[in-house]
């Protein structure tokens, strides 16, 4: 059974930073290295949005709105996938969710980031 898990949020002061991470397990590393992996973010009364994606060739592709702030990285040794989050602001509160597509698609539970003074 394949599983996503998120780690790394938290509160966190405007202007600061913060590295999330998604872990898969389940999953060969073959199967994971092929997939294409996402960040989505959602915050209260909002739809779920692309933050930030991640082709099998490390390609990547990143929301207008957080582009020069987040970064999103994978490491298929580890079947790993993060995102560092970097001059926070308090518009970036959400609950983040970690997404792969691996011909079928699994989501994580998401990891609570809350940007406030």
């Amino acid at each position: 059974q394949v599983q996503l898990v998120e780690s790394g949020g938290g509160l966190v002061q405007p202007g600061g930073s913060l590295r999330l991470s998604c872990a898969a397990s389940g999953v060969s590393g073959i199967i994971f290295s092929r997939s294409t992996m996402g960040w989505y973010r959602q915050a209260p009364g909002k739809q779920r949005d692309l933050v930030a994606v991640i082709g099998s060739g490390g390609n990547t592709n990143t929301a207008d709105s957080v582009k020069g702030r987040f970064t999103i990285s994978r490491d298929n040794a580890k079947n790993t996938v993060s995102l560092q989050l970097n001059s926070l602001k308090p518009e970036d509160t959400a609950v983040y969710y970690c997404k792969m597509n691996a011909g079928f698609v699994y989501w994580g539970q998401g990891t609570q980031v809350t940007v406030s003074s």
